[in-house]
């Protein structure tokens, strides 16, 4: 049998809340992340300056169709959407999808928001959804979510050359990781230890 078909859907952690990305979101959002170069600066759309630019990528992603589902990660302790993650390559019939399109505000970058966001995510996709593989891809000069796709225990498989056009005209090579769904009780312990050092 095919594995189910994500639908929008509210995960909550202890660190964080996963619920379907809207467009009420945005104020908040911009003020965690917007108008940052940093937070901006691997993803496949200019930085947004304002609140209506980065409106107009979230109703980009909203309009995408089926194949996406993004949600807006919202910091438990400050109740805030301080960024944002999606399912998207979503393919039902052959059990995977691709996390992706995700960014948070700088200032909860290296604490439990990403950790926890994924272990959601995981648990879901393969525990209530049934898919068999999850996969990621990153720019190959983005070492940092290399590094962080690895430490979630997913496996890197190579390098799609002259992947993508950036924004600024360069060309992106992308490097593919995976978690197979047999990989995945070992990847769980893992993140959950992580969480209760953390």
């Amino acid at each position: 049998m095919p594995a189910k078909t994500p639908e929008p859907v509210v995960l909550q952690g202890r660190h964080v809340r996963l619920e379907p990305l809207t467009l009420d979101h945005i104020p908040e959002l911009f003020a965690a992340g917007g108008d940052d170069d940093e937070v901006w600066r691997w993803l496949t759309v200019p930085t947004p300056r304002t609140e209506d630019e980065l409106r107009a990528i979230a109703a980009t992603i909203l309009g995408a169709g089926p194949a996406f589902l993004p949600f807006a990660v919202i910091h438990l302790g400050s109740g805030k959407a301080v960024g944002w993650t999606t399912y998207l390559e979503i393919e039902p019939v052959d059990e995977r999808l691709e996390i992706g399109w995700t960014w948070y505000g700088r200032a909860f970058w290296r604490s439990p928001v990403n950790t926890e966001a994924k272990l959601l995510l995981l648990t879901h996709a393969f525990e209530d959804l049934g898919m068999g593989r999850v996969q990621w891809k990153t720019d190959h000069l983005n070492q940092r979510s290399q590094n962080a796709i690895a430490r979630l225990g997913a496996r890197s498989e190579g390098v799609l050359r002259r992947h993508r056009l950036r924004p600024d005209g360069s060309w992106r090579s992308s490097v593919y990781f995976s978690m197979l769904t047999d990989e995945w009780p070992a990847a769980k312990a893992r993140l959950a230890a992580r969480l209760s050092e953390g």
